[in-house]
């Protein structure tokens, strides 16, 4: 491998460019190479990253890479060292044909900054292959009577090679009667003509056979052969002429096999078999012979094969009319194929990124190139991709473009984009061309976990078991991967007193709470903590949550009876006068419960008493009062069993004794009541002594009121016999009757007594309620009459 030389390099710019400023150096001659044709694989042609001054390893940094139309990896790059080294033998004349100089385009692709260097591979002919004469022997026919200087044209040779390794000359075997003269053709290509020296006899030499040889320029040159037999004929005095030298006609290169393309006409003043003329080519290339067909009788030319505008633009044909004498005339036929609108565009991916990571900044996602094979309006383009993508084509050199984010991408939002690129040439009609690309959009960690609700409120009952599963808190985060993978946990409390740690617990994987312990409604109605949900992603992020527990109470407490005092030492009695009206306020229990609600909801009830309908007991508020009015039959000591119960489910209760004691007077000097025997005997023996003495005591009181009625009647008898009483009958009047006190009673009772009078020997007596003390003071009292 060789540069193009000092000269070449000092004119060689390295072209930098930014892609998102915009600036692109398109008019900056490309780097050139040179190689010649059949060098070795592997062969060492230069070392980019000194061209272009960049350090060693940059372009494996920036990923570089080769991209060419040719779709030809003809070059490989050694992006550590920056070497570049041809990756396969190349042969220019399959490259490039006739075409010189043969150049092969190809372009060095940094991706990280997005850039682009253009260059060129020269590829220079070497002498591969010698001059060839399609027909190993070509025969002329010359009249005899063709004056000398006459020139008669040859079959040229074919070279594939080029340059100076092209065919160069020709020369004829050593002879009297010709000699070649070279000319250069309008294709820039040779034509041999043979040119008579001196004038031909027949009868002397009827037949020349020649060597025809043709040399091409290279060193060491090379040579090809064909023989020339030319035959002396008779005279045939007019030769064939074409009505016109020249015919250029265009071909469309969609025109069908078979087709006309134009008709060539050739007349000869001769008669009979010498004005018979035959149309054929004149040493024509292969190329030629495959693509067209002549007829030799009426001169019409046929496509023979489809044309292709891309491949070959013009055809120049050589079209002999010969007539029967052996005479014969050409024309040149120039075929102009005229492009249409066939080729598809191209679009060619050099590079690829997908995925995408979210939230990243202008992001070059494809790097491709557009090319349309068509001319003209034919070839021109248009690229484009749907509206309504993040997405934006920035075009480059070189029919270059970049496939950039428009704006940050959010996974959350779109996972992956389905990108079409249209390609649309301008011809008609006009072509298009679509390639689709997927391009992933990777996850970033930016989205915090978020609770279904900003706070919860769990019930947990009292006195539950440990490790009890009391609810469930639940986050989620719209990220992927790890990145939602959420993890669950106690935030420390602001509060010292609570011991968060020993109450409740949570499961780190599904958010689960769990109460450690058993909980009292009576120590902790209710507490508040906070929970975390941290997802996985790097960083990690987190939210919290409230979370409020409220302990729902149980029926777990019994009434407690605040007064009376049950566990007191000595004994609470209550006093009542004997004299209090129904209804009087005897006392008040009072209880309270732990719990709350209907648990605490407290109803009494009296489960049993000394003498039954004597007291009664409110149920709500726990107010003992008297039933009835109070009498002297009624025992002075009484034993009230009051039941306390709650509303819980069930229900739980507590019982109270209360001791009541019947007075005649609050004045009356009060001695504490002897202490109860445990024994059950004792206290049914005084009650039966009690008894006794009231039995005594209501049998002299009625055996006293028997004594007064009876010597009362009989002294109204006497003075009255219709009636004892001086009053109107229904008038009684006030006599009172005054009962010492005795036996067990301490107080005196005054009774009113009144006896009505009738005609019967029946008599009643009215007992009005007795008179207490504090009331005789206040009336007038009565003698009882004798």
């Amino acid at each position: 491998m060789e540069t193009s030389g000092e000269h070449a390099v000092q004119k060689r710019q390295v072209l930098f460019f930014c892609l998102f400023l915009g600036v692109f150096g398109a008019g900056a001659e490309p780097l050139r190479y040179f190689v010649a044709e059949e060098t070795e694989r592997g062969t060492f042609l230069t070392n980019l990253a000194n061209d272009l001054g960049l350090r060693v390893g940059e372009l494996s940094d920036r990923r570089s890479r080769i991209v060419s139309d040719q779709n030809m990896r003809f070059l490989l790059l050694n992006s550590l060292t920056g070497d570049l080294l041809l990756n396969e033998k190349l042969d220019r004349e399959e490259l490039c044909g006739p075409t010189e100089p043969c150049v092969l385009p190809f372009q060095l692709l940094l991706e990280k900054p997005f850039q682009i260097f253009r260059a060129e591979l020269q590829v220079r002919d070497i002498n591969d292959h010698s001059p060839v004469f399609l027909d190993k022997e070509i025969l002329l026919k010359i009249s005899e009577s063709t004056n000398p200087g006459a020139a008669f044209p040859l079959e040229s040779a074919q070279d594939s090679d080029v340059g100076t390794n092209s065919l160069s000359n020709y020369t004829i075997s050593p002879n009297a009667y010709f000699h070649v003269n070279v000319h250069v053709g309008g294709e820039g290509n040779l034509l041999p003509e043979l040119i008579l020296d001196q004038a031909l006899d027949r009868e002397e030499i009827p037949e020349l056979s020649l060597t025809l040889t043709a040399l091409d320029g290279g060193s060491p040159g090379r040579s090809g052969t064909t023989l020339l037999r030319i035959l002396v004929v008779d005279v045939n005095d007019n030769a064939p002429e074409f009505v016109q030298s020249l015919y250029k006609v265009q071909v469309p290169e969609n025109s069908r096999v078979g087709s006309l393309v134009v008709t060539v006409s050739a007349r000869d003043l001769d008669t009979g078999s010498n004005g018979e003329i035959v149309y054929a080519f004149f040493y024509a290339t292969e190329r030629i012979l495959k693509t067209f067909q002549i007829n030799s009788t009426s001169g019409y030319l046929y496509l023979k094969a489809r044309l292709n505008y891309e491949a070959i633009q013009t055809y120049t044909l050589t079209i002999q009319a010969k007539d029967g004498g052996g005479l014969s005339g050409n024309c040149t036929v120039i075929v102009e194929v005229t492009d249409i609108n066939d080729n598809p565009p191209e679009i060619l991916i050099s590079s690829l990124t997908s995925p995408i990571a979210e939230n990243s900044p202008e992001t070059v996602v494809a790097v491709f190139r557009i090319r349309d094979r068509d001319s003209g309006n034919n070839g021109k383009m248009v690229c484009s991709i749907q509206d309504d993508l993040p997405f934006v084509l920035k075009p480059s050199v070189e029919n270059f473009y970049t496939l950039v984010t428009e704006r940050s991408l959010d996974r959350e939002q779109n996972t992956e984009y389905s990108i079409t690129i249209t390609v649309t040439d301008l011809g008609t009609p006009r072509l298009k061309t679509e390639h689709n690309i997927t391009v992933l959009v990777s996850d970033v960690n930016d989205n915090s976990p978020a609770f279904t609700q900003t706070s919860y409120t769990l019930l947990v009952h009292e006195n539950n078991q440990p490790a009890l599963h009391i609810g469930s808190i639940r986050a989620t985060d719209r990220d992927s991967g790890t990145n939602a993978q959420i993890t669950y946990s106690l935030l420390p409390t602001q509060d010292p007193h609570l011991p968060l740690t020993s109450l409740v617990s949570i499961n780190a994987d599904n958010g689960q709470l769990f109460a450690l312990r058993a909980l009292d409604f009576e120590a902790l109605q209710a507490f508040e903590f906070h929970v975390g949900a941290t997802d996985q992603g790097s960083p990690a992020l987190s939210s919290q949550a409230l979370v409020r527990v409220v302990v729902l109470d149980e029926n777990d407490n019994s009434p407690f009876v605040l007064y009376p005092m049950q566990n007191a030492s000595a004994l609470c009695t209550e006093l009542v006068p004997r004299a209090a009206e129904q209804g009087y306020l005897v006392t008040k229990v009072v209880a309270v419960d732990e719990d709350s609600g209907q648990n605490a909801w407290l109803s009494y009830q009296l489960l049993k008493a000394t003498e039954p309908g004597l007291f009664g007991l409110w149920a709500h508020n726990g107010e003992v009062r008297t039933a009835r009015l109070l009498s002297e039959r009624d025992a002075a000591r009484h034993r009230l069993v009051v039941l306390v119960k709650d509303n819980g489910e069930p229900p739980l209760s507590a019982s109270v004794t209360l001791h009541v004691l019947l007075v005649d007077g609050f004045s009356q000097p009060y001695l504490p009541l002897p202490e109860v025997a445990p024994e059950r005997a004792q206290e049914d023996s005084l009650t039966v002594y009690l008894v006794i003495a009231l039995a005594l005591v209501s049998s002299l009181f009625l055996f006293s009121v028997l004594v007064f009625a009876a010597v009362r009647l009989c002294r109204r008898r006497r003075a009255a016999p219709l009636g004892v009483c001086s009053v109107p009958e229904g008038h009684f009047p006030g006599h009172l009757v005054d009962v010492s006190g005795t036996g067990t009673l301490s107080q005196s009772y005054q009774y009113e007594v009144c006896l009505k009078g009738g005609s019967g020997t029946n008599s009643e007596f009215k007992f009005l309620k007795p008179i207490f003390p504090n009331i005789l003071s206040q009336s007038i009292g009565r003698e009882v009459e004798e």
